[in-house]
């Protein structure tokens, strides 16, 4: 089969296209003809070698999310899954690829009336933004401040924000992100240095981005407000302590559920984007061997909603 291989740690050129043998279902799994391929940040920073929750011995097939339908299932599985539609994560390897061998247990099946490329866009961005608003509580009346409104996940946060009632105000960075924010109530340019002059107390902070845009984004917070500190796209995590957030009154959420509560919280997201009331944004499209250049764009600060490997 058609795979990406990571042979060695570095910039985005290590992704190297190849072939690999394929994949055998075994006890307890079914076998996925992938169809599309997840990106994410956290992705390009395990190919750089960085610390992260994923780890591997090279060589290995990296990708974490695909989408597909199963092919075959191994012993013990309901034999009726085979010809689902399905999206799953991979354990955090072998998702660049034509085929993967995974835990029936781990499938998530796909609503008839949603697409399977909008599906493994919500795999793991739906399942983030929809386990954030939870553990936060936005409800009505509250103000909520979104970072990175124009990724993946900041554009999930700001639709599941104002269903709940919130106003939302979309953060992103520069011009270009700025005029892609859709839905929310107003928006600002963190890049600019005065930004956090233009934005009213709010009581929810979705920080996405850690680093000097978190750290100033605590500091819009009104007493009992929450933090959701969950990403470091701006290359470290927000100067935020436990400590800080108890002096003004501030709850800090560094976690949103079980593994249990995770996979409720897939489902959710699912049926909300079946029944249209959550949609995603695919803003970039790259073929398998160019997975190289999907992981540059998502590095360069280029993209938009969510990038997505076609197999």
């Amino acid at each position: 089969m058609r795979a990406v291989w990571l042979r060695e740690f570095g910039g985005p050129e290590v992704l190297i296209p190849g072939e690999a043998p394929d994949p055998v279902p075994g006890p307890g799994q079914v076998l996925v003809e992938v169809a599309f391929a997840n990106t994410t940040f956290v992705e390009t920073q395990f190919r750089a070698g960085a610390p992260g929750p994923f780890r591997a011995a090279l060589p290995v097939i990296p990708g974490n999310g695909v989408g597909g339908v199963i092919s075959a299932v191994g012993t013990g599985v309901d034999p009726g899954l085979a010809g689902q539609r399905v999206v799953t994560s991979t354990g955090g390897s072998g998702g660049y690829a034509e085929r993967v061998a995974v835990d029936a247990a781990a499938v998530f099946e796909v609503p008839p009336a949603l697409a399977l490329d909008a599906a493994v866009a919500l795999l793991a961005d739906g399942r983030t933004a929809t386990g954030l608003v939870h553990a936060t509580s936005v409800r009505p009346g509250d103000r909520v401040l979104v970072e990175a409104a124009a990724g993946g996940v900041g554009g999930l946060l700001v639709q599941l924000a104002k269903a709940a009632g919130a106003t939302v105000i979309g953060a992103a960075g520069g011009p270009a992100k700025v005029a892609r924010v859709l839905g929310a109530d107003a928006v600002v340019d963190y890049l600019r240095p005065d930004w956090t002059a233009s934005v009213d107390p709010v009581d929810v902070v979705f920080d996405g981005v850690g680093g000097p845009i978190g750290t100033a984004a605590f500091g819009l917070l009104r007493p009992g407000g929450r933090m959701a500190v969950y990403g470091l796209a701006g290359g470290s995590w927000a100067e935020v302590s436990e400590e800080d957030a108890a002096a003004r009154g501030v709850s800090l959420v560094r976690s949103i559920g079980s593994p249990a509560q995770m996979r409720s919280f897939t489902e959710s997201a699912l049926a909300a984007a079946a029944s249209g009331s959550l949609v995603p944004v695919i803003g970039q499209r790259f073929p398998l061997e160019k997975a190289a250049d999907a992981h540059a764009a998502i590095e360069s600060r280029a993209t938009v909603g969510k990038t997505l490997l076609v197999v």
